[in-house]
């Protein structure tokens, strides 16, 4: 063989995948080789014949793609593992990430973007550059959902950063589940046997602020009868999750800043330096650019947490996690509560998805709760939801009766003006702006723009080529 030429091997149960990436590769210069089983494979390099690069599902009968991934590491570490599955939980992520993965491929995938990524693993393996293999330790004792193609970027974050120390800084609208994800970096760190405390620090009056978070020594101030620990001694080791930083007095900001500098403090009243090894996670849903233009959060603390940001989307623009969570809520809410536990009708789970959730993923455990106490049936139907999602549901309407009127106004102006034949550039203005909000929600997801909006991949890339669409998204 050609040594220019790399070997690719494609490893899934499903036949269809193996086509479809088999078909995407046929023309990129590479030896391709599928299996329909990691039993298979292991057989084949059993022969002296090893690939470049490896794409592999993770669940499939007989060996699984982690235990392939783990051999490959023991064995061959040298050749980057891009690991696929339709189980898109932050479980196969982390395991992915920690077994040595070079990539995580959630299925229904881009095949543009996986060729893009085949072709950054073999880039990869030419340089030599060696993913050293980590030992893959007991997964988190919870689960996070997350289906979405932005909760699926959230979890390759958490995955990378199961190695690392740094500080992460996490953003997002309230409710959207952010001290779920600082648990998910402490559970699946170094540092899961040590502590994890959690503060927020909008709930905490300023003057007991520092107090709670540096500690105090007796004397220190009026009540001040005994000393007190404070978080960060009490997170030494382990893992401190600031929440709401954004709300945190510019006096204390300076402080933080200090401690994240060189690990020292002070308690309140006191004169001996403390040193501490605590792994910083901070959280907010403000605007923290805007608040340090405004002079209200200090622009080198926000550089020095801002390092590693994780963006927690709206609950809004991950509809197709809402089944799964509601289902989880019920079930939650059914075991605390001590009582039978109810699921959603077809059409309230229809009106569920339809639902813009202001409140995010706290809003939606909130209506489980409160209907599995007072809904009055086991099947929740959608004359049993709360009143708030009903009045919310008649202000979308009128919003979306407000957008027609403004196209009418629109169209009359035109006509009043004597234009004629105006679906000529009005369809394609609509077109074009559904198609940018639509990849815009998906982060630039193709496949999930194209579901959103009713087409297949293959119309969404002709319609982005025909409007010339694809230099404006990238530029």
């Amino acid at each position: 063989m050609n040594s220019s030429i790399s070997r690719i091997w494609i490893i899934d149960d499903d036949s269809s995948i193996r086509w479809v990436l088999l078909r995407a590769l046929k023309d990129q210069n590479f030896e391709l080789e599928s299996f329909e089983s990691a039993d298979l494979a292991v057989r084949k390099l059993r022969t002296g014949t090893f690939p470049d690069v490896v794409v592999t599902d993770i669940r499939m009968p007989g060996m699984s793609g982690l235990q392939l991934l783990d051999k490959l590491q023991q064995d061959l570490p040298h050749i980057p593992v891009i690991l696929m599955t339709a189980h898109t939980d932050l479980d196969s992520a982390v395991s992915a990430y920690r077994g040595g993965a070079f990539e995580y491929l959630p299925k229904p995938f881009d095949i543009d973007e996986a060729v893009t990524l085949i072709r950054r693993a073999e880039a990869h393996a030419k340089q030599n550059d060696i993913v050293q293999p980590t030992n893959i330790s007991d997964e988190p004792d919870f689960e996070m959902i997350g289906e979405a193609p932005a909760m699926q970027d959230v979890f390759r974050v958490i995955g990378r950063l199961a190695k690392s120390n740094m500080s992460v800084l996490i953003r997002g609208e309230s409710g959207t589940g952010k001290e779920l994800v600082a648990r998910a970096l402490y559970s699946t760190s170094h540092r899961k046997n040590a502590p994890f405390v959690a503060i927020n620090t909008a709930a905490i009056p300023t003057e007991l602020l520092e107090s709670e978070l540096f500690g105090h020594e007796k004397g220190a101030f009026t009540g001040a009868t005994q000393q007190r620990i404070g978080r960060f001694e009490q997170a030494d080791g382990g893992s401190l999750f600031l929440d709401e930083i954004g709300d945190m007095p510019a006096d204390l900001q300076t402080r933080l800043l200090r401690v994240l500098s060189n690990s020292g403090f002070y308690r309140v009243g006191g004169h001996k330096e403390l040193h501490v090894d605590v792994r910083i996670i901070a959280a907010t849903n403000q605007d923290l650019e805007k608040r340090v233009q405004e002079g209200r959060f200090r622009e080198d603390l926000f550089h020095r947490l801002n390092v590693i940001c994780i963006e927690i989307p709206p609950l809004r623009q991950r509809r197709e996690d809402i089944e799964r969570l509601g289902k989880r809520f019920l079930a939650q809410a059914a075991v605390e509560l001590d009582m039978e536990q109810k699921h959603f009708s077809i059409e309230a789970m229809d009106y569920l998805n339809n639902f813009d959730w202001p409140g995010n993923v706290r809003q939606l455990d909130n209506v489980c709760r409160r209907l599995t106490v007072m809904a009055p049936g086991k099947t929740i139907e959608v004359t049993d939801l709360p009143e708030e999602l009903i009045n919310h549901q008649k202000q979308s309407a009128n919003s979306k009766a407000d957008w027609q009127e403004a196209l009418g106004a629109y169209v009359r102006r035109r006509l009043a003006i004597g234009e004629k034949a105006l679906l000529e550039d009005t369809l394609p203005a609509f077109e074009r702006v559904m198609i940018t909000t639509a990849l815009h929600h998906t982060n630039g997801h193709k496949q999930a723009a194209a579901q959103l909006l009713g087409w297949g991949r293959n119309t969404l890339t002709r319609k982005l080529k025909d409007m010339q669409l694809e230099k404006e998204l990238h530029g």
